[in-house]
C-alpha cells in the first residue's frame, strides 16, 4: 500500500474530530484525564502535523486549506478549530497540574499491576513516567509554536486572555519536563562477576570471543565515551566513582522515572518541588528511545527558527542534548561491537538489567542506531546492515510473513504488549508493569526515518517497500465500529485468526499518535529532492547533446509555409531542453524523460521534411 502522508492524515483528522469534538467543543470523554500520557498523545495528534506541515496549518485561518475545514467540520469551522485546539490545550495543563502548581505527568491507566492479586495504587498511577516527560516536551514546543502565529490572528479576547495563561503554564510544564528527564538520567556501573555484567559480555561475545577479549575490546571501545561522562555530565545526576574504574561495565539511558535519590536540579524558574524518584537507577532501552525522540526537537530547526526556548530552558536543553549524544554513542557502539558479526544482528536482544529478551528491544537498539546514523554522516554497510535488521524483525514480527498457529509472537509484540517490570515501583505498592504494544508503529516509524535518510538507491527502495508493506499491514488495524472508527488498534483485523485480548479503552493513543508521527516524516522524505543515479544523469547528458545538435541542425533548414506552426514547435522544443538541462544533476529521470520527448519531436519534423522533399 502506497503511503499518502497527505491523505492518511486528512483520514486520522476526520477520524479525530468525529471522536473527540462534540457539538464543535473539545471533549475529553470518559477516559480523559487519566493519563498524562494519553492526553498528550490526543492533543499531538493534531497539534504535530499543525506546526510541521504548513499545509495542514490550523493557527492562520485565513491559509487553512479546504480539505482540511471538510475534514475538520465537525470540530468547527475555520475560525472556531484553533481556538477549541487553544482551549483543549488549556484544559490539559490545567488537567495536569498538582494544587501546589507543579505540572504532573502521571502515567495513570497505563500503569499495570505485576501481582494479579493486587491493584495499582492511586499514589502509583500519580507517579511520573519518562514517557509523559518526553511526550510534554514535544507538545509543549508544538503549543508554543501554534500560539506564537494564532495570537497574532484572533480578535477575541477571551481567547486572548486563555492564549496568554496557556502560553505561561506551557513554558512552565516545559521546564518541568525538562528537569524531569534530567533527573531520569542515569549511568549504571557494574562489576564484570555480576549478573549483569556477565549477560552483557554473552551478549556482546555472541559465543565467538573469550571474555577477556570482550572486555579488553569494551574498555577500549569506551574509554573516551567513560570519561566524557565523569567529566561533563552535570545536573540532576551524581555519577558513581565506580565509573572511573576501567574494570567495571556500565550502561547509561533513561529509568521509567524519577531515580531514587536523584539530586534536584537547580532552576529558576516556577517549576514548584521537585518530586522524590522512586525509580531504580537502572537504564531501560524503551524509555531510553522515547527519551531520545522528544530531546531532538529541542534543537530542531524550528524551535531555534521560532526562538521557543527562554535563556533558562536553552541551559536545560544544553545538559540534554550532551546526555542525548553520549547516548547515542554508547548504544550504537554496543549495537555494532563486533564488525563481522553486530550483537543487534543477533535476533533477539537481551536485556541486562531486566532479564528479558525479545525482537521488541532489538527494534529498540535499532531505533537509538537509526539516531546515531542520522546524527553523523552513515556509511553505505552501516545502512545496508541496519535494513536487513529492519526485514527481519518485519519478518519475526509476523509483520511480513504468516503467522503460525497459537503464535506466541502475536499474543507478545501485538496483542498484551511485551510487559516491562518496573524496577522501584515496589516501593509504594505493588510492583507495577508497562506494556509496549506499538511494535509495528514502532518499526514503521524507524523505516520511514532511515528512508528519509538514505541516498543510497538499492538500500532506499527495499526501505520504501519494506514501509509500505508495514504500512498496509497498520491500516488494516484501524478500528472499523464504535467511536474510535478510522482510529487505532484493532489487533483483530490483521490476525483474524489470533484470540485477541479485548484492551479496556477504546482508542489506543500511542499507536495512533506515533501513525501520525510516521505521516509528518513521510512528508518530509517526499519533500527531500529524489537520490540521484550518475548512470541516468550520464545518459540524460549524452541525450541533452544529441538533442542541442539534431535542433540546431532542424534550424537551419528553410521554415514550411504552415502559418508559423514549424516556428512555435521549434520553440517549444527549446523550452523542453533548457527544463531537462536545469533538471539534469537534481533529477536526471525527468531530463531524460524530457529529452526523448525532445529527440521524438525533432525526428517527426526530419521525416514530414523527408516526406515533403519525396513529394517534390
Amino acid at each position: 500500500m502506497q503511503i499518502k502522508p497527505r491523505q492518511h492524515l486528512l483520514d486520522i483528522w476526520q477520524g479525530i474530530a468525529r471522536h473527540s469534538f462534540d457539538g464543535g467543543e473539545w471533549d475529553w470523554g470518559e477516559w480523559g484525564g487519566e493519563s498524562s500520557v494519553a492526553d498528550a498523545e490526543r492533543l499531538l495528534c493534531l497539534l504535530y502535523p499543525a506546526t510541521e506541515i504548513p499545509a495542514f496549518r490550523l493557527d492562520d485561518p485565513d491559509t487553512t486549506q479546504e480539505d482540511v475545514q471538510q475534514v475538520l467540520k465537525r470540530a468547527g469551522g475555520r475560525l472556531e478549530v484553533p481556538a477549541n485546539l487553544v482551549t483543549a490545550a488549556a484544559g490539559f495543563m490545567r488537567t495536569h497540574t498538582g494544587e501546589d502548581k507543579r505540572p504532573t505527568f502521571a502515567g495513570g491507566y497505563y500503569f499495570g499491576s505485576a501481582d494479579k492479586t493486587r491493584e495499582v495504587t492511586e499514589e502509583q498511577r500519580q507517579v511520573g513516567v519518562v514517557d509523559s516527560f518526553s511526550m510534554s516536551i514535544t507538545l509543549c514546543l508544538a503549543t508554543l509554536g501554534f500560539l506564537k502565529v494564532y495570537e497574532t490572528r484572533t480578535r477575541r479576547s477571551d481567547i486572548r486572555e486563555t492564549i496568554a495563561e496557556l502560553r505561561s503554564e506551557t513554558s512552565n510544564r516545559l521546564t518541568a519536563a525538562m528537569v524531569s528527564l534530567l533527573r531520569s538520567f542515569t549511568v549504571n556501573v557494574f562489576d564484570t562477576d555480576s549478573s549483569q555484567g556477565r549477560t552483557l559480555i554473552e551478549l556482546l561475545g555472541q559465543g565467538r570471543q573469550s571474555n577477556r577479549q570482550v572486555l579488553n575490546k569494551y574498555q577500549n571501545r569506551f574509554r573516551a565515551l567513560r570519561a566524557g561522562i565523569v567529566e561533563s555530565i552535570t545536573l540532576g545526576i551524581d555519577v558513581q566513582e565506580g565509573l572511573k574504574d576501567e574494570s567495571q561495565l556500565f550502561e547509561c539511558g533513561w529509568a521509567w522515572s524519577l531515580v531514587k535519590d536523584a539530586p534536584e536540579v537547580e532552576t529558576d524558574e516556577p517549576i514548584g518541588p521537585q518530586p522524590e524518584g522512586v525509580a531504580n537507577a537502572v537504564p531501560y532501552l524503551y524509555f531510553t528511545v522515547v527519551a531520545l525522540d522528544g530531546i531532538q526537537d529541542l534543537f530542531s530547526d524550528r524551535t531555534l527558527t521560532l526562538g521557543l526556548l527562554n535563556t533558562e530552558q536553552q541551559r536545560l536543553a544544553e545538559a540534554l542534548r550532551l546526555r542525548w549524544e553520549l547516548t547515542q554513542q554508547y548504544w550504537s557502539g554496543i549495537a555494532r561491537f563486533d564488525t563481522d558479526r553486530w550483537p543487534l544482528e543477533d535476533l533477539p536482544w537481551r536485556t541486562t538489567g531486566q532479564k528479558l529478551e525479545s525482537e521488541y528491544f532489538s527494534l529498540s537498539v535499532a531505533a537509538i542506531l537509526v539516531h546515531d546514523l542520522m546524527r553523523r554522516r552513515a556509511t553505505d554497510d552501516d545502512l545496508t546492515r541496519t535494513v536487513g535488521v529492519m526485514e527481519r524483525l518485519a519478518e519475526r514480527g509476523r509483520i511480513t510473513s504468516r503467522m503460525v498457529r497459537d503464535d506466541p509472537l502475536v499474543h507478545e509484540l501485538h496483542n498484551v504488549g511485551v510487559a516491562l517490570p518496573l524496577q522501584g515501583s515496589e516501593r509504594i505498592g505493588p510492583p507495577m508493569t508497562w506494556s509496549m504494544t506499538d511494535f509495528s508503529a514502532q518499526l514503521l516509524k524507524r523505516t520511514v526515518q532511515l528512508c528519509t535518510l538514505s541516498r543510497n538507491l538499492a538500500s532506499h527502495d527495499r526501505l520504501l517497500r519494506l514501509a509500505e508493506d508495514i504500512f498496509d499491514h497498520m491500516w488494516r488495524r484501524r478500528i472499523r465500529d464504535g467511536e474510535g472508527v478510522g482510529l487505532w488498534d484493532s489487533v483483530h483485523h490483521a490476525y483474524p485468526e489470533a484470540e485477541i485480548h479485548k484492551r479496556r479503552v477504546p482508542v489506543s493513543w500511542s499507536i495512533t499518535e506515533r501513525v501520525t508521527e510516521v505521516m509528518v516524516q513521510a512528508h518530509e522524505m517526499y519533500r527531500q529532492p529524489p537520490i540521484r543515479s550518475l548512470e541516468l544523469t550520464e545518459l540524460a547528458r549524452a541525450l541533452l547533446s544529441e538533442s542541442a545538435h539534431l535542433l540546431g541542425n532542424e534550424q537551419m533548414e528553410p521554415a514550411p509555409k504552415d502559418d508559423g506552426r514549424h516556428g512555435m514547435q521549434l520553440r517549444n522544443i527549446e523550452v523542453k531542453l533548457r527544463r531537462a538541462r536545469i533538471l539534469v544533476d537534481e533529477q536526471p529521470g525527468t531530463a531524460y524523460a524530457l529529452t526523448l520527448d525532445v529527440l521524438g519531436q525533432l525526428d517527426a519534423l526530419a521525416r514530414a521534411r523527408e516526406a515533403a522533399d519525396r513529394g517534390v
